[in-house]
């Protein structure tokens, strides 16, 4: 298999999720585009249930979850499934489908740059 055919099988994230969002809060002010993005990060993760979903697939063996694996969270599937919406569209997480599944995985960048965000340099 030739090195273009794994790129374009591998999960993708989208283009705001593979930059760092922002500098740390100590380093300058953000910008408004930069507080927009920060915002929309932690603001998907301030849901319990989000959070709780983040971290199964964060923590996960290999990387990243089968819908099927991390499914058991205390709400129904379509719950689920409306949950995991919100964390790819604020960019926390990419999906690929497999047959009938679909494997997330922590989008690329992600955690370094929240956590960067409450760092000092």
């Amino acid at each position: 298999m030739s090195s273009r055919t794994v790129d374009l099988l591998a999960p993708q994230a989208p283009p705001s999720a593979a930059e760092p969002c922002c500098p740390p809060l100590t380093e300058r002010p953000l910008t408004a585009e930069e507080a927009e993005r920060a915002a929309a990060m932690f603001k998907a993760l301030g849901d319990p249930v989000r959070l709780r979903l983040f971290s199964l697939i964060a923590s996960h063996e290999g990387g990243e979850a089968c819908v099927c694996d991390i499914s058991d969270v205390g709400v129904s599937q379509p719950t689920v499934s409306h949950h995991l919406k919100k964390l790819r569209e604020a960019g926390l997480l990419t999906s690929e489908r497999r047959g009938t599944w679909v494997y997330y995985r922590v989008a690329p960048a992600v955690l370094a740059a929240m956590g960067g965000i409450l760092t000092t340099r």
